[in-house]
Protein backbone atom coordinates (compact mmCIF):
# COMPACT_ATOMS: atom_id res chain seq x y z
CA UNK A 1 0.00 0.00 0.00
CA UNK A 2 2.88 2.35 0.91
CA UNK A 3 4.59 1.53 -2.49
CA UNK A 4 1.24 2.76 -4.19
CA UNK A 5 0.79 5.81 -2.43
CA UNK A 6 4.57 7.00 -2.84
CA UNK A 7 4.67 6.09 -6.66
CA UNK A 8 1.34 7.82 -7.05
CA UNK A 9 2.91 10.97 -5.02
CA UNK A 10 6.24 11.09 -7.10
CA UNK A 11 3.85 11.07 -10.46
CA UNK A 12 1.58 14.31 -9.18
CA UNK A 13 4.89 15.60 -8.35
CA UNK A 14 6.41 15.40 -11.83
CA UNK A 15 2.87 15.70 -14.11
CA UNK A 16 2.17 19.36 -11.85
CA UNK A 17 4.85 20.39 -9.64
CA UNK A 18 8.17 19.97 -11.31
CA UNK A 19 6.24 21.10 -14.88
CA UNK A 20 5.27 24.06 -12.79
CA UNK A 21 8.86 24.65 -11.60
CA UNK A 22 10.54 24.11 -14.72
CA UNK A 23 7.89 26.26 -16.76
CA UNK A 24 5.96 28.49 -14.87
CA UNK A 25 2.73 29.46 -15.73
CA UNK A 26 2.28 32.93 -16.14
CA UNK A 27 -0.52 35.34 -13.85
CA UNK A 28 -4.23 34.86 -15.49
CA UNK A 29 -5.47 38.14 -17.00
CA UNK A 30 -7.24 40.72 -14.51
CA UNK A 31 -11.40 40.31 -15.31
CA UNK A 32 -11.22 43.57 -16.81
CA UNK A 33 -9.25 42.45 -19.94
CA UNK A 34 -10.91 41.83 -22.92
CA UNK A 35 -9.16 38.78 -25.13
CA UNK A 36 -8.99 39.31 -28.69
CA UNK A 37 -10.14 37.40 -31.28
CA UNK A 38 -8.12 35.22 -33.13
CA UNK A 39 -7.39 37.02 -36.62
CA UNK A 40 -8.38 35.33 -39.72
CA UNK A 41 -6.01 34.49 -42.62
CA UNK A 42 -7.04 37.89 -44.70
CA UNK A 43 -6.88 39.87 -41.30
CA UNK A 44 -3.13 39.00 -40.91
CA UNK A 45 -2.65 39.77 -44.61
CA UNK A 46 -4.05 42.86 -44.10
CA UNK A 47 -2.08 43.66 -40.70
CA UNK A 48 1.25 42.37 -42.61
CA UNK A 49 0.54 44.59 -46.01
CA UNK A 50 0.39 47.48 -43.57
CA UNK A 51 3.54 46.93 -41.41
CA UNK A 52 5.17 46.45 -44.40
CA UNK A 53 3.94 50.23 -45.94
CA UNK A 54 5.21 51.63 -43.07
CA UNK A 55 8.39 50.09 -42.52
CA UNK A 56 9.02 50.83 -45.99
CA UNK A 57 8.42 54.63 -45.29
CA UNK A 58 10.14 54.77 -42.59
CA UNK A 59 13.06 53.87 -44.63
CA UNK A 60 12.79 56.80 -47.49
CA UNK A 61 14.83 60.04 -45.94
CA UNK A 62 16.10 63.11 -47.74
CA UNK A 63 19.84 62.58 -47.77
CA UNK A 64 21.51 65.64 -49.38
CA UNK A 65 22.02 67.02 -52.19
CA UNK A 66 25.49 64.99 -52.64
CA UNK A 67 23.93 61.77 -53.17
CA UNK A 68 20.77 63.31 -55.22
CA UNK A 69 22.01 65.95 -56.74
CA UNK A 70 19.26 66.15 -60.03
CA UNK A 71 16.45 66.02 -57.29
CA UNK A 72 18.01 69.27 -55.68
CA UNK A 73 18.96 71.50 -58.51
CA UNK A 74 14.87 70.70 -59.67
CA UNK A 75 13.98 72.87 -56.31
CA UNK A 76 16.26 75.35 -56.41
CA UNK A 77 15.11 76.52 -59.63
CA UNK A 78 11.24 76.27 -58.47
CA UNK A 79 12.11 78.36 -55.75
CA UNK A 80 13.71 80.84 -57.47
CA UNK A 81 11.36 82.77 -59.76
CA UNK A 82 12.67 85.80 -59.81
CA UNK A 83 15.90 85.13 -61.27
CA UNK A 84 18.51 85.22 -58.08
CA UNK A 85 19.95 82.52 -59.35
CA UNK A 86 23.11 84.68 -59.39
CA UNK A 87 22.93 85.46 -55.31
CA UNK A 88 24.02 82.73 -53.65
CA UNK A 89 22.87 81.60 -50.10
CA UNK A 90 25.37 81.72 -47.48
CA UNK A 91 24.61 79.24 -44.99
CA UNK A 92 26.84 77.21 -42.46
CA UNK A 93 26.67 73.00 -42.83
CA UNK A 94 25.23 71.58 -40.02
CA UNK A 95 27.32 69.59 -37.30
CA UNK A 96 25.06 66.36 -39.23
CA UNK A 97 26.14 67.29 -42.69
CA UNK A 98 29.21 68.00 -41.54
CA UNK A 99 29.81 64.56 -40.17
CA UNK A 100 28.68 63.06 -42.81
CA UNK A 101 30.40 64.44 -44.86
CA UNK A 102 33.47 63.98 -42.96
CA UNK A 103 32.59 60.15 -42.85
CA UNK A 104 32.69 59.54 -46.28
CA UNK A 105 36.19 61.40 -46.67
CA UNK A 106 37.37 58.18 -44.35
CA UNK A 107 38.83 58.61 -40.67
CA UNK A 108 41.02 60.94 -41.20
CA UNK A 109 38.92 63.44 -41.79
CA UNK A 110 36.27 62.09 -39.25
CA UNK A 111 38.51 62.71 -36.11
CA UNK A 112 38.57 66.65 -36.25
CA UNK A 113 34.62 66.69 -36.87
CA UNK A 114 34.21 64.95 -33.92
CA UNK A 115 36.65 66.30 -32.02
CA UNK A 116 34.91 69.58 -33.16
CA UNK A 117 31.60 68.30 -32.27
CA UNK A 118 33.31 67.36 -28.94
CA UNK A 119 34.77 70.19 -27.96
CA UNK A 120 31.82 72.70 -29.16
CA UNK A 121 29.63 70.35 -26.26
CA UNK A 122 32.12 70.76 -23.86
CA UNK A 123 32.76 74.45 -23.86
CA UNK A 124 28.33 74.62 -23.58
CA UNK A 125 28.69 72.32 -21.11
CA UNK A 126 31.58 74.30 -19.09
CA UNK A 127 29.83 78.07 -19.38
CA UNK A 128 26.45 76.16 -17.98
CA UNK A 129 28.26 75.26 -15.32
CA UNK A 130 30.30 77.95 -14.32
CA UNK A 131 26.91 80.21 -15.03
CA UNK A 132 25.23 78.05 -12.18
CA UNK A 133 28.04 78.74 -10.01
CA UNK A 134 27.67 82.06 -10.17
CA UNK A 135 24.07 81.64 -9.89
CA UNK A 136 24.20 79.71 -6.83
CA UNK A 137 27.18 82.16 -5.15
CA UNK A 138 24.93 84.83 -5.77
CA UNK A 139 21.96 83.58 -4.30
CA UNK A 140 23.89 82.41 -0.82
CA UNK A 141 25.42 86.14 -0.95
CA UNK A 142 21.52 87.09 -0.84
CA UNK A 143 20.83 84.88 2.07
CA UNK A 144 23.45 85.97 4.08
CA UNK A 145 23.14 89.62 3.65
CA UNK A 146 19.28 88.51 4.74
CA UNK A 147 20.32 87.11 7.95
CA UNK A 148 23.17 89.96 8.51
CA UNK A 149 20.03 92.74 8.29
CA UNK A 150 17.89 90.56 10.61
CA UNK A 151 20.57 90.47 12.79
CA UNK A 152 21.41 94.27 13.07
CA UNK A 153 17.31 94.99 12.81
CA UNK A 154 17.93 93.05 16.45
CA UNK A 155 20.88 95.60 17.16
CA UNK A 156 22.30 92.71 19.16
CA UNK A 157 24.01 89.30 18.57
CA UNK A 158 21.93 86.15 19.70
CA UNK A 159 22.83 84.51 22.91
CA UNK A 160 26.06 82.05 21.82
CA UNK A 161 25.41 79.13 23.95
CA UNK A 162 22.48 77.29 26.01
CA UNK A 163 20.12 79.52 28.08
Amino acid sequence: MKLKVACRKIYDYVRHDLKEIAFPSSLPDPPHIKKRHILTWKERFLVLKEASRLYAASWVRDIGPELRPNDYKKEESEDEPNGEKGATKEREPSTLEDLAVAARGGLETLRPALQRVYMTRAAAYRDALRSFIEGYQEGIQQVMEKKEDSKSQLGEDPPKGPI
